[in-house]
């Protein structure tokens, strides 16, 4: 075991934790961040997405110990006094059914929507294609994410 010092949500924070320990972990079980969820444990479903310097990453495939300089944000972190444009987007369209996706869909959205402030349909499945929700609610993501665009120009 060793220590790291994270940023997590603006917040410096420590940690002992096996070199090798994903960052999900390490959020949900030592620093009791549990938005960011656990699906299939090998970065194909996206539930876990957390952002690591701006980018959605998986986080049940990054090691703690890659991350002493990097700025990770989770989805409570995402907003701090309003939500923000993605998730105010979520809520008026009322896009989840049973929600467990929902942050990592979150995350891949306010993370691609950064990059790409005007995207069209296509762009959107794209950049939300590596995230899978079980209830099948990807329309309503996708005018979701759309709304959030148009919310965020």
């Amino acid at each position: 075991m060793a220590d790291y010092n994270l940023k997590v949500n603006g917040k410096q924070v420590r940690v002992e934790a096996d070199s090798d320990t994903p960052l999900l972990w390490v959020l949900r079980d030592e620093l009791n961040l549990v938005g960011t969820k656990y699906g299939c444990g090998i970065g194909q479903c996206g539930s876990c997405t957390v952002h690591i310097d701006g980018v959605a990453t998986r986080s049940c495939l990054l090691p703690v110990s890659r991350l002493e300089s990097s700025e990770i944000t989770t989805i409570e972190g995402l907003a701090t006094d309003k939500l923000h444009p993605v998730q105010e987007a979520w809520k008026a369209l009322d896009v989840p059914q049973c929600g467990y996706c929902q942050s990592g869909q979150i995350m891949t959205a306010s993370s691609f929507l950064n990059q790409n402030s005007n995207p069209n349909k296509e762009d959107i499945r794209n950049a939300m294609h590596g995230n899978l929700c079980r209830c099948a609610s990807y329309n309503r993501i996708e005018k979701a994410v759309a709304l959030a665009a148009k919310n965020m120009s």
